[in-house]
């Protein structure tokens, strides 16, 4: 093997950061807990594979730390913070980018959806700065933001592009995420995503099911309509709405 090719196998060297933070990864989202969601979502593969489908849900989630790496260089930072937690067993050769997408495309987004279902929830225990009201109501947050996906036509199609002062679409198609978080630890419990056409008001409604009578829940200006606060005061939990004058 020449040194050339006996480097494309191996990770790169990083930060220490980054291999910490792929730890992480692996400690909360347990190799028990991926099994079990490929097997109920039916997107375990029937045979071995280079890029097996857990080895895959791990990878998308690097994507979102690392988003401005290439594939390969995702990949070789990855397996190289699974070896610091001991979930590599063997020497492995980074797949190129072609074969990377098209293990994406096979898995699907059904498995990363319930994933994130099952893990995500609060953080904050009762010694968390910045994470309580009066020791009682939990302090969470429900805002919204626009995030730019590939210029394709697909894309502009499915999300859409949003309105500029000129009268023509926006660079990117874009999509709109609203999501839950708590204020303390500022980890995202609930979120749903729709084309920019919709709105905040309508994508909040979406994650209302993951309020309860513990939280105390502010929303920024743009969320307030009566009809909204009916439907939070049903959850249970308070609410402090930012109003125009």
């Amino acid at each position: 093997m020449s040194g050339d090719e006996a480097n494309a196998q191996q990770p790169h060297a990083g930060q220490l950061s980054d291999y910490l933070s792929l730890g992480v990864i692996a400690r909360i989202y347990r190799r028990d807990l991926v099994d079990d969601v490929l097997l109920e979502t039916r997107s375990k593969e029937k045979r071995q594979r280079l890029l097996p489908a857990r080895l895959v849900v791990y990878y998308v989630i690097a994507l979102a730390l690392f988003f401005g790496e290439a594939y390969e260089e995702v990949m070789r930072k990855m397996v190289g913070g699974l070896r610091l937690v001991s979930a590599w067993e063997r020497a492995w050769k980074v797949p190129t980018a072609s074969a990377l997408c098209q293990a994406r495309q096979r898995l699907g987004e059904e498995p990363l959806r319930q994933l994130f279902e099952r893990a995500a929830a609060p953080l904050a225990t009762p010694s968390t700065i910045g994470a309580w009201l009066a020791h009682r109501w939990r302090l969470m947050a429900v805002d919204g933001v626009t995030l730019d996906v590939p210029d394709t036509a697909e894309n502009e199609k499915e999300f859409g592009r949003p309105s500029s002062r000129t009268g023509q679409g926006g660079a990117f198609p874009q999509v709109r995420v609203v999501g839950l978080g708590e204020c303390g630890t500022h980890a995202i419990v609930a979120a749903d995503l729709a084309p920019i056409r919709v709105g905040e008001r309508e994508l909040a409604e979406r994650v209302l099911a993951d309020l309860d009578q513990d939280m105390l829940v502010l929303f920024d200006r743009g969320f307030f309509s009566y009809q909204f606060f009916t439907q939070v005061q049903a959850t249970g939990a308070e609410a402090l709405f930012r109003v125009s004058s």
